[in-house]
């Protein structure tokens, strides 16, 4: 399944950016260089078992076993304490990175409940994408019945570019479902 989209990144995605940012070298061609999946539990009463949930759904999601990340300092209003583990990270490199994003292309992103594609404006600057997730749900992978509690996360797209254009370019070209324009979300008022 992986080797689809590294071939389809081979024989279709590095000829298209090549024609339409003209680069005369294969190394000018940006691709991906890895990604990260990022989850936190914070402080909660049970923080020890959502940290284990956590872990188990990123696990199951990602097939690769996930760090704990850790506090930095101490915040007495969150009830965090120094060096807690309060989440976990994967990082994704090779042919499980490829796997992971043409689950989150082709079958993730289109479960998404009104889904009308993904921001434009999320990329930092330096060519890299971070899109957040708000339940694991949407992967195939999840049993909807076993889940205990929902589980946000993070999944940033590293790109060997620091434009954000030819980023957008190398991202749409993998099939990355961008939305034309970020509309403005449309409060409806109940009659009276």
């Amino acid at each position: 399944m992986a080797e689809a989209l590294k071939k389809f990144y081979v024989s279709h995605v590095v000829p298209a950016l090549q024609a339409k940012h003209g680069y005369t070298n294969v190394h000018q061609i940006p691709k991906v260089l890895k990604v990260v999946v990022n989850t936190c539990v914070g402080s909660q009463a049970d923080g020890k078992q959502a940290l284990e949930d956590a872990k188990a759904e990123l696990t199951t999601i990602t097939g690769q076993k996930p760090a704990e990340t850790i506090s930095k300092k101490s915040i007495a209003n969150f009830k965090l304490r120094q060096y807690q583990a309060i989440g976990a990270r994967v990082t994704l490199r090779g042919e499980r990175m490829y796997e992971f994003l043409e689950r989150l292309i082709r079958m993730a992103l289109p479960r998404i409940r009104d889904f009308r594609g993904i921001s434009p404006k999320s990329f930092d600057g330096g060519g890299n994408y971070t899109l957040g997730v708000s339940d694991q749900s949407i992967f195939p992978e999840i049993e909807l019945d076993k889940i205990k509690r929902n589980i946000g996360f993070d999944v940033t797209i590293v790109t060997s570019t620091k434009s954000d254009n030819e980023a957008k370019s190398l991202l749409t070209e993998l099939g990355m479902p961008f939305s034309d324009k970020a509309k403005p979300v449309k409060a409806v008022v109940a009659a009276n």
